[in-house]
């Protein structure tokens, strides 16, 4: 009985296979092609949000640069509303970024990051310098591509998806064009969007690949390889050449450089198309490769263009129930996220793997979360030793492995690093400072570095640091450092000047320490110092000053603020304490502060406190107050005394962002602070008033370059200041 109950679901089955195959072979093959254009090719949503409509099975599909991305995302079972909201949701800004939020940074590295401008790294090796393969190194946009795909779920490569997929890449050693037609998808997704110059290169097979689209922006003729298509439905949504008065920049001539490479390559594509083939074209307007945040109008406008030829598109529908089964292995399944059973780390060559091992928050038996490990790959990243950091999930053998992929900076371990800094007040004049600095990164196993740094401008310096972890965690270290600074120290009286001092400065410590996760460091250490005041301007009267003392000293800094300069949200504390017997005092020194944000508008409070536990502070060693939310009324350092609080609160509103080649936001913003003085070391008029107060108003935020602004400062209590300063001081 049952063989034969066997035998008819066997006939059965194979008949309504044999009906489907005939019904599938009476509509046409199918290649859809979408083409390159940045932010413009959000239009092809729109185009596909139509072929689903009017149910229009494709047989292949092949893609360049944005379409690489819509193609894939397709490919792998996202629908055209999932990538509406994908690319709604998607913070741009953020993304062609690659500074993960500063919580996230490891906190060695922000104090590299504080004291120089991130975007001045070169590389030194034996073969001279070397530049970063890009202006962007794409981690948060891999991970993007990563959510988009499902690559936290499945294991994502091309030719195990059920829609046959093509993308194309430009091999930018040789100039070849490379179509990816297996591998994981969404690094050929993101190989195929690296724009030379900007994005840094894929490296695939011992290939670099760049953008696809300088060598075959609408790929028509890869679809026609693919699936030998009956016919083909191309979507250009190329940018459209700019007028002869439009160019004039550098940056104006390279971008049309490129654009005529990619049209050259598109007319030679679109002239390929038959009298059966099917070319969209959208309207686009203004919309440039750039405007990321004009993605619903695009995908609009997609639709809209696809509507236009609609009646023709609709001869290539068929049945929903013929559709419904062409679209379910396509679909992406409500698979739960896998268990881990194994984690490797793939690809070090200098790293110790522990240092990797240490920011992962998943263990072997886990389920994987997609926020997590996304959360983890940026902490990875914010240590500072990679160009790129990605993760692959593979199952072998019935096991799922989560594979971790730190790249090695290609230019380093060892760099060069600059900062700059300009100055000027009405209190003070002008200043100027350059800073450079050698890093060696990784020197041994346990991840050792040294940093030799030196300055030049108003004020001198050089110094020398070691630092060594202890362990392959970088749990515990030791740290040794010298430094030698010598600059100007301003005395004032009744709100002038009345003498200046070169003050030189020489610091001998050694310390021990622990990292608190990635947000802190906690420190014990000795420190033996040397000062000389040599009067420059003032009455002979005054003396100079020579003194040394040693004594040891403690700190712990915390800090989770979520930007490097001009928070949005956060906290930052720090505490020194400093005891020399010989010299007969101590210092303490607290330091806290927030951030937090109302839409638009950030407001941030702080608060400080100078003093001495023991004895007095000598002046050389005083609090001070006066510059930039320290008071900014005052000259910098134009107060100094003992027993010190300080309390600032300001509110900021975000207006805009810098001009091109600054980045970051623009803020309007209004300071209200106060402090009171135990004792007064200048400005000992002030003394019979211990309570200071001060008010601004300013314009600044975090560029490139480090901190700018431009603002007023006011206090009744007789000062005011009108300042100046872009760079890290």
């Amino acid at each position: 009985m049952f063989p034969f109950m066997r035998f008819i679901a066997t006939v059965l089955l194979a008949m309504t296979v044999s009906t489907q195959a005939i019904a599938d072979a009476s509509r046409p093959k199918i290649g859809l092609v979408l083409g390159g254009g940045g932010a413009r090719g959000a239009a092809h949503v729109g185009v596909l949000e139509v072929l689903e409509e009017l149910k229009i099975p494709v047989d292949c599909i092949a893609g360049t640069s944005m379409g690489a991305l819509v193609a894939g995302a397709y490919a792998s079972g996202l629908t055209p509303p999932m990538m509406r909201q994908a690319l709604a949701e998607a913070d741009w800004n953020d993304m062609f970024t690659d500074t993960p939020d500063f919580s996230d940074v490891n906190y060695r590295y922000k104090q590299v990051l504080r004291a120089f401008i991130p975007a001045s790294e070169l590389g030194v090796t034996s073969d001279g310098i070397r530049f970063p393969a890009g202006v962007i190194d794409g981690v948060k946009i891999k991970l993007f591509f990563n959510r988009l795909v499902g690559a936290g779920k499945n294991e994502r490569v091309i030719e195990k998806l059920p829609l046959p997929l093509s993308l194309i890449a430009t091999d930018i050693g040789t100039g070849q064009r490379v179509v990816m037609r297996e591998g994981g998808l969404a690094s050929a997704m993101r190989a195929s969007m690296s724009v030379p110059g900007l994005l840094s290169p894929v490296v695939l097979d011992g290939r670099k690949l760049v953008d696809g689209g300088l060598v075959d922006n609408v790929p028509i003729g890869e679809a026609r390889e693919r699936c030998n298509p009956d016919l083909v439905i191309a979507v250009n949504v190329g940018s459209p050449l700019m007028d002869a008065d439009q160019v004039g920049s550098l940056l104006t001539i390279s971008a049309q450089m490129v654009s005529i490479l990619t049209e050259q390559n598109v007319s030679r594509s679109l002239a390929t198309l038959k009298p059966t083939d099917i070319l969209i074209q959208p309207d686009l307007g203004t919309i440039s490769a750039s405007d990321f945040s004009r993605n619903a109008e695009a995908a609009d406008r997609g639709r809209a263009a696809a509507e236009a030829i609609r009646d023709r598109l609709a001869r290539l529908g068929t049945s929903a129930e013929l559709y419904a089964q062409w679209r379910k292995p396509i679909n992406r399944s409500g698979k739960a996220p896998p268990v881990i059973d194994e984690i490797e780390i793939a690809g070090l060559k200098r790293v110790n793997p522990a240092m990797v091992e240490r920011q992962l928050t998943i263990n072997p038996g886990e389920q994987l979360a997609t926020s997590n490990i996304d959360n983890d790959v940026l902490r990875i990243y914010g240590d500072g030793f990679y160009q790129s950091v990605d993760y692959q999930l593979l199952n072998l053998r019935d096991r799922n492995i989560l594979r971790s992929l730190p790249v090695e900076k290609s230019w380093g371990p060892d760099y060069l690093r600059f900062a700059l800094n300009l100055e000027t007040d009405t209190n003070q004049g002008s200043s100027f400072a350059l800073r450079a600095a050698y890093q060696k990164t990784l020197i041994n196993d346990l991840g050792g570095e040294m940093l030799v740094t030196v300055g030049i401008g108003s004020s001198l310096g050089a110094g020398f640091t070691f630092y060594q972890p202890l362990d392959p965690a970088q749990r515990f270290f030791v740290e040794a450092g010298l430094k030698y600074e010598r600059g100007l120290l301003n005395i004032y009286q009744n709100n002038e000047r009345v003498a200046q001092y070169a003050n030189a400065n020489t610091v001998l410590g050694l310390w021990a320490g622990t990292n608190i996760g990635i947000m802190g460091q906690a420190r014990l250490g000795w420190i033996e110092q040397k000062r000389s005041f040599e009067r420059d301007i003032g009455s002979p009267s005054l003396p100079n000053f020579d003194t040394s003392y040693s004594g040891w000293a403690a700190s712990l800094s915390l800090d989770q603020m979520n930007r490097l300069y001009f928070a949005t949200r956060g906290w930052a504390t720090r505490f020194d304490y400093f005891d020399s017997s010989e010299a007969g005092f101590s210092r303490a020194e607290a330091d806290i502060q927030g951030a937090f944000s109302l839409g638009q508008t950030v407001f941030t409070g702080r608060v400080n406190y100078v003093g001495s536990p023991k004895g007095q502070l000598p002046f050389f060693n005083a609090g001070k107050l006066g510059g930039f939310l320290n008071m900014s009324a005052f000259a910098r350092g134009q107060i100094l005394g003992d027993d010190i609080v300080y309390a600032g609160i300001r509110a900021e509103q975000i207006i805009g962002t810098f001009p091109l080649g600054l980045r970051g936001d623009m803020r309007l913003g209004f300071a209200l602070e106060g402090a009171h003085v135990g004792t007064y070391y200048t400005e000992t008029n002030l003394s019979g008033t211990n309570i200071l107060n001060s008010a601004a108003l300013y314009l600044g935020g975090e560029t490139s370059f480090g901190p700018a602004y431009l603002g007023f400062g006011y206090s009744t209590n007789g000062a005011s200041n009108l300042f100046l300063s872009i760079g890290i001081p």
